[in-house]
C-alpha cells in the first residue's frame, strides 16, 4: 500500500504525473469554489461540499504524512501547517468557507514541487521557455488571491464596505498598486497590518514579475564546470567560467 502511494506522489510513470496533475486541477477548483460561494448565502449544499473536500484534503494528508521519510519534520514543514488550517477551514463549522482560501498555498506547493515542474517542463514547450515569468506571475497571482482571503475573512464580519471576495480583491489590488482610492478602507488593528503585508511584499512580487518581463530572456542549462543553470540563449561560453556550454535549442529567442 505504501508503495503504491509513494509511486503515485514520486514515481515517474504516466498515470503519476496524471495523478499530481489531477491534485493540481482539484486545488484551483477548489480556490474556484470558494471565491463563488461566497457572493451566496452558506447553505446546506455548500456545507456538504465543503464537508466533502475536506475529506479528500485529510485523504492527500494522511498519504502524504505515511509516504514521508521524516515522520518529525514533516510537523516542521509550512506546508503541512497550511494542510492543516485548510482541513480546518472545511470540516470546522466555527471557521466555516471563510479560512478556504487557504487552499491555494496547496497550489503553490504543487507548482514548486520537483517532479510537477519537471513534468511542465516536459510536456509544455510554453511553459520551458518561460518558466521564469510563469513561476513569477504564479507567485504574484498567489500572494493577491492569500492577502484577499485574508482581508475577506477578517473584514467580512465587521466592515460593510467588504461584502464578498469582489470587495476584498478590490481592495487588495489598490493597495498592492499603492492607487488607494479610499472607498474601501479597513477596520482594525488587523485590517491596517494586512494592508501593510500587501504593500511591502505586493510590490516586491511585482517587480518581481516585471524584471522577468522585460530583462533579457535567459534558457536554463547548467554550466558542467561551475553549475551556472542561467545563460543567454545564444551563448556557447559560460560567462561564469569560460567553459563551452552546448545549449539545446529549438529555434526560438
Amino acid at each position: 500500500m505504501l508503495e503504491t502511494l509513494r509511486h503515485y506522489y514520486e514515481g515517474e510513470s504516466h498515470r503519476a504525473h496524471v495523478f499530481r496533475y489531477g491534485l493540481l486541477i482539484f486545488d484551483l477548483l477548489t480556490i474556484v469554489f470558494v471565491i463563488v460561494t461566497s457572493f451566496f448565502p452558506h447553505s446546506s449544499t455548500i456545507g456538504a461540499i465543503d464537508a466533502v473536500i475536506g475529506v479528500v484534503i485529510v485523504a492527500d494528508f494522511l498519504a502524504r504524512y505515511a509516504i514521508s521519510g521524516e515522520k518529525v519534520r514533516f510537523w516542521t514543514r509550512a506546508p503541512t501547517w497550511a494542510d492543516l488550517i485548510a482541513i480546518g477551514s472545511f470540516l470546522a463549522p466555527i471557521a466555516g468557507q471563510g479560512l478556504g482560501f487557504l487552499r491555494i498555498l496547496r497550489t503553490l506547493r504543487l507548482l514548486h514541487t520537483y517532479q510537477l515542474l519537471a513534468r511542465l517542463r516536459a510536456d509544455f514547450s510554453l511553459f520551458r521557455h518561460h518558466e521564469e515569468i510563469i513561476v513569477a506571475a504564479i507567485n504574484l497571482l498567489v500572494f493577491l488571491f492569500v492577502m484577499t482571503g485574508l482581508i475577506y475573512s477578517t473584514q467580512v464580519r465587521i466592515n460593510p464596505e467588504i461584502k464578498n471576495y469582489a470587495d476584498a480583491l478590490y481592495f487588495t489590488v489598490t493597495t498592492l498598486t499603492t492607487t488607494g482610492f479610499g472607498d474601501i478602507t479597513p477596520k482594525g488593528e488587523w485590517g491596517r497590518m494586512i494592508s501593510v503585508a500587501i504593500m511591502i511584499f505586493g510590490v516586491t512580487l511585482f517587480l518581481r514579475l516585471a524584471q522577468v518581463l522585460f530583462r533579457p530572456t535567459k534558457v536554463r542549462h547548467e554550466c558542467p564546470t561551475c553549475g551556472l543553470k542561467l545563460h543567454d540563449a545564444d551563448a556557447v561560453h559560460c560567462k561564469h567560467c569560460g567553459e563551452v556550454i552546448h545549449i539545446d535549442t529549438e529555434g526560438i529567442t
